[in-house]
């Protein structure tokens, strides 16, 4: 794992790009501290900042010249079938210098060029430099697990791990207030988009390839998803379970492979278990690591975690925080970001991180389960709404009711009128607009109420609906299925907040967070799966539970499910007060010109009652944008 960023220059002016690849590196010195690179010719200029995983040898620094000195590569990743890649190149003349997987990237580039995108099994983002034709290819791996940032003018194009890389190389920093209106929506930006006018994400499964100031972007991955073949799938249960367990074996198995020690993150959950089980059966020393909040029982899971590692015996850290202890980390993760991500998550996954990044480089987790398998409450609500019956009338009939009761995520009661609230509320929605109002947390006409009305017309425009129809592709099929759901999920939720929340908080602080579920292999069979394999009238992931019944302790089968979540409400209103008190305050928003006085006032009323079940997620992420607008945006 490690940090890239170079540029592209096309005239004079664009050079002077080239001579602050200095401190553009140093802006991703966290993504790397065990090594640093640069590379000038011309009018091209690399930087990489390496964390050492796989062949530490000084001798794999990047960026890394091919033998013949015609290609130059910075990349950030891990290809977990290197060495069956490195003999097959082997077979083939090919002589290596190094035991890394960067040289055999490489070398499988100049025999194979961009369809060697296809040979490799594991996550990425590179830029591959040719010295005779003056090209720049770049690319990202098929789902999105390492970012990949670029812009483009007259002068120059420009890239980089992370948002921070491009601030150092003076990219115009005006906002995209449609962007500014989906993050209020989802508490993140959906690629292609970042909060910069004119700066982009690389798409996951899409490369680039710049020459003679001309950018051509490719499609090298789609996700494999065809609802009618999925729902017609003859595979008996059994053998789907056979096949399951066989794919996540060999996931794990290969995403064991450094030159380091490899650790795992143990929620307590099924998912990060599952990993666990696979692994402490191919290292029994094991070190595992969860998090809890001893003054918050309802947030806590650290009993379910303990529960796997005593039964395979894996060396298990417990990192309890208090709000006062998550609070400690509050500024230096909201400094970490580059772009605003408001998954209150992200704080927890920064301070464990923090813990675990101090004796480890590499943990595995259990990310991307829960979008293949039907794992969260909006999958159960969806297959609900599908299915019908007289459960779901009653609750869409008692709509007004569950407006008059308590709602919050704080406890088990006030969390289920919650959910039935949002349920009566989308019910009635086409799949789509259900779809869109489950994923967010707060309404379009709440988000859009939040912004001056001199710019509401900037933010709720054409283009806002062209980036949102994007995202709902999967649901132009003409089967209406549940798969669709599950596919939205992949491609949104999965993409832009939980890979977003692991590379960013895990490399913050010098850690790499490995999940097997993401192996290409086991997501193709997932989503070749009817529904009925993965969620039923009584049970949610059913697959996966079955496949592994046999492995956990049966605790874990008839535990309540929950989200990976931090006690968000009684934190803002202590160690988030003083980020109220400055960034929410009339002075603030009437200088900035950005937001509505009235409806944040209104907003701090509310959340200061406690009456309103998101509303400490809404003031989270007005928080984290605040913050990150007055550091990179206010000051220049």
């Amino acid at each position: 794992m490690c940090g890239l960023t170079g540029v592209i220059a096309f005239t004079e002016q664009g050079r002077l790009a080239i001579s602050q690849l200095q401190a553009a590196a140093a802006a991703l010195s966290h993504r790397g501290p065990d090594a640093e690179g640069f590379y000038r010719h011309n009018n091209i200029g690399l930087a990489h900042r390496r964390l050492s995983i796989i062949s530490p040898q000084t001798e794999a620094n990047q960026p890394f010249i091919d033998s013949s000195r015609r290609y130059v590569l910075v990349f950030n990743g891990e290809i977990f079938n290197y060495k069956a890649l490195r003999t097959k190149l082997q077979h083939t003349g090919v002589t290596f210098r190094t035991d890394s997987d960067s040289e055999v990237l490489l070398e499988l580039y100049k025999q194979k060029g961009q369809d060697c995108l296809k040979k490799l099994h594991g996550f990425f983002a590179f830029a591959i430099y040719d010295t005779f034709d003056g090209s720049l290819f770049l690319a990202r791996d098929r789902f999105g697990e390492k970012p990949l940032v670029y812009y483009k003018d007259a002068d120059k194009f420009i890239f980089g791990s992370e948002l921070a890389a491009l601030f150092a190389l003076d990219v115009p920093r005006e906002i995209d207030y449609t962007s500014l209106f989906q993050y209020l929506q989802l508490t993140y930006v959906p690629a292609p988009a970042t909060m910069l006018k004119g700066v982009k994400k690389l798409l996951p499964g899409h490369s680039l390839y710049i020459k003679n100031n001309k950018v051509q972007q490719t499609v090298w991955y789609r996700l494999p998803y065809d609802a009618a073949k999925a729902e017609s799938n003859p595979m008996p249960y059994k053998q789907q379970q056979l096949k399951l367990k066989q794919l996540l074996e060999q996931a794990v198995t290969d995403r064991m492979v450094a030159d380091v020690p490899v650790g795992a993150l143990l929620s307590g959950g099924l998912d990060s278990s599952i990993v666990v089980a696979l692994a402490a059966r191919q290292n029994p020393s094991l070190k595992t690591f969860s998090v809890g909040f001893p003054d918050q029982p309802y947030f806590d899971e650290t009993a379910f975690a303990r529960l796997v590692s005593t039964k395979y015996k894996t060396d298990h850290t417990e990192v309890l925080f208090t709000n006062h202890e998550l609070g400690q980390h509050l500024y230096s993760m909201l400094n970490s970001q580059s772009e605003p991500f408001a998954d209150s998550s992200a704080l927890a996954v920064y301070a464990l991180s923090r813990q675990v990044g101090a004796s480890m480089k590499t943990v595995l987790s259990g990310d991307g389960a829960d979008e293949l398998f039907a794992g969260y409450n909006k999958h159960r609500a969806e297959y609900k709404v599908l299915t019908g019956g007289l459960d779901v009338k009653a609750v869409k009939s008692l709509k007004s009711l569950w407006s008059m009761l308590p709602k919050s995520r704080n406890d088990r009661f006030s969390n289920t009128v919650r959910q039935l609230q949002r349920f009566a509320a989308g019910a009635n929605l086409s799949p789509e607009e259900r779809y869109w109002f489950w994923a967010g947390w707060q309404t379009e006409q709440e988000a859009l109420a939040l912004f001056r009305s001199d710019r509401r017309a900037t933010v709720f425009n054409k283009l806002y609906v062209a980036r949102k129809n994007r995202l709902l592709m999967s649901f132009r099929s003409n089967l209406i299925s549940f798969n669709n759901v599950l596919c939205a999920d992949w491609e949104l939720v999965l993409a832009n907040d939980m890979l977003h929340k692991t590379d960013t908080m895990g490399m913050a602080n010098g850690l790499e967070i490995r999940s097997p579920y993401l192996d290409h292999r086991l997501v193709k069979f997932a989503f070749s799966l009817p529904a009925a394999s993965k969620i039923d009238g009584s049970h949610q992931k059913k697959l996966l539970k079955d496949t592994f019944r046999t492995m956990l302790p049966p605790e874990l089968y008839s535990r309540e499910k929950k989200g990976f979540e931090i006690p968000l409400l009684s934190f803002l209103k202590k160690e988030g007060a003083a980020l109220i008190q400055e960034f929410l305050s009339d002075t603030f928003i009437a200088d900035q010109g950005i937001f509505d006085q009235k409806e944040v006032k209104q907003l701090r009323k509310t959340f200061e009652s406690g009456a309103a079940a998101n509303v400490q997620t809404k003031v989270w992420s007005l928080l984290v944008f605040q913050f990150w607008w007055k550091n990179n945006i206010k000051l220049t």
